[in-house]
């Protein structure tokens, strides 16, 4: 299966936990080899310089969770883990002037440039790790995410501490991930779908290895209670938590995404929180 849909092959797979450099290490390795996979799978629906929030097909255009455009258009903006840029790109077409998307993976950036190329939105970008962010402290308005980095990193805390770390007062931070409650569930979009096998509070990684043992794939857990602790630790406020419906006639299966379970739990999870301003501080 894996070699008919061009993803890279593991050799095994299993619960463990892994730590920053292993799931660093995986995230790299696995996303340069899936990239070309991913964009031709899923580049369509994504769009060029569309802005999807998630599979459920709920878009920044219709729920305009990063505040109002207009504002943002002299603001400063950092996706995190923009893949190949799809909604920084979207961000700078409507006159957004300072966007910078980074992404893990070295191929994936390869074909945010490629877009700009055929779409000419230019969009600066940087090969990064959302752990270890290269950028001086309240240095945007705005940080944001759909489905970038968060669900690959160990620590909830020390990623979101990051995001607010690069955060000016006043600012927004809005990320999706999976729904934490997925994971009791198999990864399966159909009825087989309905039936919780595993615990909630089992945070052990996801992780597919290759035939030395070596994580190749790395995906980890974090509850809700985990993500509204990071947020607060992180010295954020917590707005809003969106959990998107499956819209009627919206037919398309993405993993484990899909209208048969979609319509019934929820798939993602969307959390907007802000910066307060500090009394002392300044823009």
């Amino acid at each position: 299966m894996y070699e008919e849909s061009g993803y890279p092959a593991p050799a095994g797979f299993g619960r463990r936990e892994v730590g920053p450099e292993e799931s660093a290490r995986a995230g790299r390795l696995w996303w340069d080899g899936a990239a070309d996979a991913y964009q031709a799978e899923h580049g369509e629906f994504l769009g060029d310089a569309e802005f999807v929030w998630c599979p459920e097909g709920l878009t920044e255009a219709e729920a305009g969770l990063l505040g109002d455009l207009g504002e943002l258009r002299d603001r400063r903006v950092l996706e995190v883990g923009g893949g190949a840029g799809q909604c920084g790109r979207w961000l700078r077409a409507r006159g957004v002037r300072q966007v910078v998307s980074f992404d893990l993976s070295l191929r994936q950036l390869q074909h945010s440039r490629r877009i700009d190329e055929q779409t000419g939105d230019r969009l600066a970008t940087v090969q990064a790790d959302a752990q270890r962010l290269p950028f001086a402290d309240a240095s945007f308005d705005v940080v944001f995410s759909s489905f970038g980095a968060f669900p690959f990193v160990p620590s909830a805390d020390d990623a979101l501490a990051e995001a607010g770390r690069v955060l000016r007062p006043g600012g927004r931070l809005v990320f999706s991930v999976t729904h934490p409650v997925r994971w009791s569930f198999p990864d399966d979009p159909g009825e087989q779908g309905f039936t919780i096998t595993q615990s909630y509070f089992d945070r052990r990684a996801y992780v597919e290895e290759d035939d030395r043992g070596n994580a190749v794939y790395v995906e980890h857990h974090h509850t809700l209670g985990d993500w509204v602790r990071g947020i607060s630790g992180a010295g954020l406020v917590l707005r809003e938590l969106v959990e998107p419906e499956w819209p009627e006639g919206h037919e398309r299966v993405w993993g484990g995404w899909g209208p048969v379970r979609g319509r019934m739990i929820p798939g993602t999870a969307i959390f907007v929180a802000d910066r307060p301003q500090e009394m002392s501080g300044s823009r």
